[in-house]
């Protein structure tokens, strides 16, 4: 399925070139959805023979600037103040709007997280640009100049193929957990232009006293997934799956209907409208395997589905199954983890 975003298009296209990346900061640190970006936009630029510029906006940003060119940036960007510490949507578009207007990007990427969303629609509406949302596929044609973005549709059963042949830049939000983080190469040459930034009082809105950040659960950094789903039958099963959880190092994760019923908090949903994950090993307890939920988790290193359904959906993306009650099966797992461990002592 393709589909073409028209638009009025620019003077000349061919003035537009290099990949850029919005690279989010949490907690004064590279996020990974930012440093996802970098991974999918130094693909993007490899193939197209182009530079990959990497944007950071925030406070103090000379060693993240660093750091963000040790992932594989060629150029980074950054625009610092101390009004711009945390994020703003209105501040934050207006300086990428600048960075559109002085360097005329071919491409640009920003992460699908809850400000990436916020913040792309309006850097494309001060472009006049349209933007592919919520995209698990990118790549480059192969004359280099048209960014393919792929996004599940029609309930995550095919991917639509969203092609922008008329305006530049090219924008596209990626879904985090999806594309994988380069390595580290300490002592990389690339370019720095850091610039401080005063923005317009009518711009910052109303003063921040002091930001509070919400506690979330970020289960894309987790090396293993134990989630549950409405095999559980109760909300208390997650605590049979936390158990296991924390004697193998884990966090726990859920399914959408989980969720749906209040069982558990919703930063623990796993799917395709909650978060994409790609543990060492992911262990699915009472998950039937519903479409939307292995999108957001068949990228996982090891599958173990544990269902007394033996044709269950996820056995078929399942590493090993265990057909079995899981009230039975994830007791006498965790205990004879526990044994293990204490055998080593």
């Amino acid at each position: 399925m393709v589909g073409l975003i028209n638009a009025v298009p620019p003077e000349n296209l061919e003035d537009f070139k290099n990949v850029f990346v919005f690279i989010e900061l949490r907690n004064g640190e590279l996020s990974r959805p930012g440093l996802e970006m970098i991974g999918a936009g130094l693909n993007i630029a490899r193939k197209a023979n182009e530079k990959l510029v990497g944007i950071i906006i925030g406070d103090n940003l000379e060693k993240l600037a660093d750091e963000a060119g040790s992932y594989g940036c060629d150029i980074v960007l950054g625009a610092e103040g101390k009004d711009l510490k945390e994020f703003r949507t209105m501040p934050y578009s207006h300086i990428i709007g600048e960075f559109i207007n002085e360097f005329k990007p071919n491409i640009l990427l920003i992460p699908a997280t809850r400000n990436g969303r916020d913040l792309a629609s309006r850097v494309a509406v001060k472009s006049k640009a349209g933007v592919t949302a919520d995209c698990t596929e990118l790549d480059i044609d192969l004359n280099g100049r048209i960014l393919l973005a792929k996004r599940p549709t029609y309930g995550e059963s095919t991917l639509a193929e969203i092609l922008c042949r008329r305006h530049r830049p090219q924008m596209a939000t990626a879904r985090p957990g999806i594309f994988k983080i380069p390595e580290k190469e300490e002592g990389r040459t690339f370019q720095k232009d850091i610039r401080k930034m005063q923005i317009p009082e009518e711009m910052m809105g109303k003063e921040i006293i002091e930001f509070i950040p919400k506690k979330s659960l970020d289960l894309t950094a987790a090396k293993i997934v134990v989630s549950g789903g409405l095999g559980l039958s109760k909300p208390q099963g997650f605590a049979v799956l936390e158990s296991l959880a924390n004697e193998i190092g884990g966090v726990v994760g859920a399914s959408r209907p989980t969720v749906d019923l209040g069982w558990i908090e919703r930063d623990h949903q796993v799917g395709q409208t909650g978060q994409s994950v790609r543990p060492d090993l992911y262990i699915a307890a009472g998950i039937s395997g519903k479409i939307q939920h292995i999108m957001g988790m068949k990228l996982s290193k090891n599958i173990i589905s544990i269902n007394t359904d033996p044709n269950a959906e996820i056995n078929q993306y399942s590493d090993y199954i265990i057909n079995d009650d899981l009230y039975k099966a994830v007791p006498a797992l965790t205990e004879e983890i526990r044994r293990r461990k204490e055998a080593k002592k």
